[in-house]
């Protein structure tokens, strides 16, 4: 049975009357289900919108309100509306008494305390005022299975009472919590009131919770047979989503994970479509599992079939590391190998030079030359000891052996970089355990060295790429607590937060100085974070095409920043109650070059409207921008924003090799821009953190880059430069002309050459195996 139809099972036992909510599918897929409204700007009342010049409505940007919070998205980026799409919503009123008269809150000042909810659905919320702290009594007035609003109550002395309406996402409710609040609202014996917490339950797809429910009312109704009929179709519900989490914990490469559920997924009450997807999954892990021993086989029996023993000797040690390290992530390496395991025309050599070179190039480049292929393999020790080395004269050594090797080219070092393990190994790495790892790096200007912490995810495997979180904390809390946001606090050597499942390395930068209160724009902070980034990479396998940078409160405040300022490095910036201010004014157009996922407080003071002007900058002009304002709430950390965090980082990859782009710097070390590297700015173009405001008639310097087939064109306001060429960007086999300011940088010579130290440097100093540059001209020359 169709998950909709089960649904509609339900939908069925009592209809509701509601407005129906429109659903919005975006171009990157997303659906955002809500009311609707149209805005000139996110500062602005929707009732009544502004008018811009010749009384004309300008309304580009789209608000979509959910009761929860109101999410403000480019119209230039809906792909469909689709109004009354959804079934209208279960909700559950609670009796309260709420405060209709009294103090008015305006804004949410820091919140020092929040006490959890009482079986009555009461609380106390403390948060500074001034200059004495403010306790609230709260109450639970309204649920839904997407919110649920809370409300000020007339409290008794000496509380106070406040006029403040705010709304929690439901989903942040325990269950043992919401039944006994809701309990309080019907009556033990009326069955079909006591269903309408079961039909929330299922609304909200916490199908536990509705089974849970359920069979508590078969236990006190027996008679009521339907109820057994019901309690079957949440079976199938609750095995329906078991099975989604099982493809998805699949997806993130937690493969053990996946086999254990299987083997207690459950068999009775469960749909046959079910049961057959669930074997379909087992059979193709089987079917994996055989490959494995298979190619296990083929490279002994043609390891003991090679007659030359002195290069067996050598493939032995080849052999070793695949059977060591092969496993579902890289057994696609081996299909070379396996679709010819049977062709008789080929000798042992060939097949186990097939298996060798697919191992260290991938499948595609699989060779048949023995020879060839141990010495690539040879090549890739080499390049890792390089990676590794500190001493500049040790690497020019290696580097002149590397150069000696047959199939030392570019080409082939550049597939040997994008198959190989991160160079730097890390003893303390024990990817069975959940705890931390921390590191530090060396400081900038006699500042302390910055530390930083990852959290790799479950059955991390170093031959798999994994999407990243570079997280920043706010002030008065920990880079600990970053790592707990997003990968879930460490409950007996598990973490089961959403970075958990979707399988994303999490690091944590301790960027702050001790007792620090604000952002400070500085190189130091950039350092720290960019610098972190870097050290990891060397240390982890990172998708450098997936890594996000996120942060709350002044952490926020520096991921707004930073990610303007280094457009190139993110798929997506995720600033959480942050503030727009000083450089990112002048780096507004910087964010038609990288997402942003923008998450505040209605009544987080004034912020909506200090970040109004930069906001509207990019709504209007179609960037692709997501602010989401939650209602009636201030100052806070917004987990309930984090499942859509991640629905939209799952999204979104990172284009490395843009042909066209703008940007602007302020700057010195604002300077590197995908392939262009610049430096020497005029003083008027450059404004340090310690000078600012800056004075009257400083404008950001302007960077302006092309690429055409077999031209490219660099204008900007520096004095030097460098441009960076990969394959992605030009032919190397072509006539290609380079320009700097009207400068031609390749001078005389049409043709480039990739140059296999510029490789190798450019990996080991940036830590990007998977688009690595394999050339370089400089302005002035060098």
């Amino acid at each position: 049975m169709k998950l909709r139809s089960l649904l509609l099972l339900f939908a069925v036992f009592a209809p509701l009357e509601f407005a129906q909510a429109a659903k919005i599918t975006m171009q990157d897929g997303r659906e955002l289900v809500g009311l609707l409204g149209m805005c000139a700007g996110v500062a602005e009342d929707p009732s009544q919108p502004a008018k811009q010049p010749g009384a004309v409505d300008v309304q580009p940007i789209l608000i979509v309100d959910d009761g929860l919070r109101r999410t403000f998205v480019s119209k230039r980026r809906i792909r469909e509306v689709n109004e009354a799409a959804n079934p209208p919503q279960e909700r559950i009123l609670v009796r309260q008494n709420a405060a209709t008269a009294g103090l008015k809150i305006g804004s949410v000042g820091p919140i020092l305390k929040i006490t959890p909810f009482d079986d009555y659905g009461r609380r106390i919320f403390s948060m500074q005022g001034s200059p004495d702290p403010i306790n609230i009594v709260q109450g639970i007035t309204e649920i839904t299975p997407v919110w649920t609003k809370v409300e000020g109550l007339q409290g008794r002395r000496p509380y106070t009472p406040y006029v403040w309406e705010m709304r929690i996402a439901t989903s942040s409710i325990p269950r043992e919590t919401l039944a006994k609040i809701i309990a309080q609202n019907y009556q033990v014996n009326d069955p079909s009131a006591r269903l309408q917490a079961v039909r929330l339950y299922i609304q909200a797809e916490r199908y536990r919770d509705a089974r849970l429910e359920l069979e508590q009312l078969v236990e006190k109704f027996p008679d009521k047979k339907e109820f057994e009929t019901q309690l079957r179709v949440l079976r199938q519900l609750a095995a329906r989503r078991l099975l989604d989490e099982l493809e998805l914990r699949r997806d993130a490469g937690q493969h053990r994970t996946v086999e254990a559920l299987l083997a207690q997924f459950p068999a009775d009450d469960v749909a046959g479509e079910t049961l057959q997807s669930v074997r379909e999954i087992q059979r193709q892990y089987d079917e994996e599992r055989a490959r494995g021993e298979q190619v296990v086989a083929l490279l002994d029996e043609n390891l003991q079939a090679l007659e030359d023993r002195a290069l067996a000797e050598r493939a032995r040690v080849a052999r070793d590391e695949i059977v060591a390290e092969m496993n579902y992530n890289t057994l696609d390496r081996m299909a070379t190998l396996l679709r010819l395991a049977d062709d008789a025309t080929l000798s042992p050599g060939q097949k186990l030079s097939l298996g060798i070179s697919g191992w260290l190039l991938g499948a595609n480049d699989a060779s048949e030359n023995l020879i060839v292929t141990l010495s690539i393999y040879d090549v890739r020790n080499l390049v890792l000891e390089y990676l590794r080395e500190r001493l500049v004269g040790r690497r020019r050594e290696l580097l002149d052996e590397i150069k000696s090797q047959e199939g030392a080219s570019p080409a082939q070092i550049a597939k040997l970089l994008a198959n190989m393990n991160p160079p730097i190994e890390d003893e303390k790495k024990d990817p069975k355990t959940a705890g931390l790892l921390q590191y530090e790096i060396p400081g900038i200007g006699g500042d302390l060295d910055p530390r930083y912490y990852v959290q790799l995810p479950p059955e991390y495997d170093p031959h798999r790429l994994y999407p990243t979180i570079v997280t920043l904390n706010g002030a008065g809390t920990t880079a600990e607590q970053q790592i707990d946001w997003f990968a879930g606090a460490e409950v007996e050597g598990r973490r089961l937060g959403q970075a958990t499942r979707f399988g994303y390395i999490v690091i944590a930068i301790d960027w702050q100085r001790e007792n620090q209160t604000s952002y400070e724009y500085s190189a130091r902070e950039h350092h720290a974070v960019l610098g972190g980034l870097r050290d990891a990479m060397r240390r982890f396998s990172i998708d450098s095409d997936r890594v996000f940078l996120t942060g709350h409160s002044i952490g926020g405040d520096a991921v707004w920043d930073i990610g303007l300022a280094h457009p190139d490095l993110w798929a997506g910036v995720i600033p959480i109650v942050a503030v727009a201010d000083r450089y990112c004014a002048h780096y507004w157009e910087n964010a038609a070059q990288v997402p942003l996922y923008v998450v505040a407080g209605e009544m987080d003071g004034d912020k909506i409207s200090r970040n109004a002007r930069e906001l509207d900058r990019y709504l209007r002009r179609g960037f692709d921008c997501t602010v989401v304002e939650f209602l009636g709430r201030g100052h806070e950390h917004f987990y309930d924003e984090v499942q859509r965090v991640f629905d939209w980082m799952n999204r979104r990859r990172r284009n490395f090799f843009p042909k066209e782009f703008d940007c602007a710097t302020l700057r010195p070390w604002d300077n590197y821009f995908w392939w262009v590297e610049l430096d020497e700015f005029p003083d008027r173009s450059i404004v340090h953190p310690g000078s600012w405001p800056p004075p009257r008639g400083v404008r950001a310097s302007s960077v302006s880059c092309k690429i055409h087939e077999t031209s490219i064109y660099v204008k900007a306001g520096a004095a030097r430069a460098t441009i960076w060429l990969t394959p992605e960007l030009i032919d190397f086999n072509a006539r290609v002309e380079v320009s700097f300011n009207n400068r031609r940088l390749n001078g005389r010579e049409p043709f480039i050459e990739p140059d296999l130290e510029v490789l190798l440097e450019d990996v080991r100093t940036r830590g990007d195996r998977q688009h690595p540059f394999w050339a370089k001209l400089d302005w002035p020359a060098q």
